[in-house]
């Protein structure tokens, strides 16, 4: 794991769990960034509507390998 890295931090939400929001990011920034090796649960929260769980927040950072 030699190298240099660069972290990012992002916010990914489902309507179904923490982990499918986390899923969710991940999925997402892998579009666009390359060298992805790790990911770190920054915080979580979710939204209430009509007093039921409506949907799940994560924050997390990501941090992938700088290219030469």
């Amino acid at each position: 794991m030699a190298g240099t890295y660069k972290l990012i931090e992002i916010v990914g939400t489902s309507p179904v769990s923490f982990a499918e929001a986390v899923k969710s990011a991940v999925a997402e920034a892998s579009a666009t960034v390359r060298h992805m090796e790790w990911f770190e649960v920054v915080s979580q929260r979710g939204r209430i509507v009509d007093g039921a769980v409506a949907e799940f927040q994560v924050t997390i950072k990501i941090g992938f390998k700088i290219e030469r």
